[in-house]
């Protein structure tokens, strides 16, 4: 059993068998190709979708962390919270850590008064 080397078997036109040693990186495979790298955790997209919700005033739908669902329309949104405005119930100031997604709901746009 080898431990950091491999062994390459090649034959060529003759019909004559090469065989050579192949040494592995570090990940224990073989070649010299670079791994991908990880994608990012942060897009940094949030804040335009979020200004995107409050401009279109588009009924969204607000799943929380415990599995309760609010439906409205963002209306104002900071660093750590976002504000839902309810027809005919009250607002709600969220706190973001508590929101699992936010998604549109293909409804009509609000009536602008």
């Amino acid at each position: 059993m080898l431990s950091r080397k491999s062994l390459r078997v090649r034959f060529d036109g003759d019909g004559l068998c090469k065989m050579s040693f192949m040494g592995f990186n570090k990940r224990g495979r073989a070649g010299r190709h670079k791994a991908k790298a990880a994608p990012p955790e942060e897009t940094f997209e949030e804040a335009a979708f979020l200004k995107a919700l409050c401009d279109n005033q588009k009924p969204i739908s607000i799943k929380m962390m415990d599995g309760d669902v609010m439906q409205g329309y963002l209306e104002y949104y900071d660093k750590n919270m976002v504000r839902l405005t309810r027809d005919g119930a009250p607002n709600l100031f969220i706190f973001k850590h508590e929101i699992m997604y936010i998604s549109e709901d293909g409804s009509p746009k609000r009536n602008q008064a």
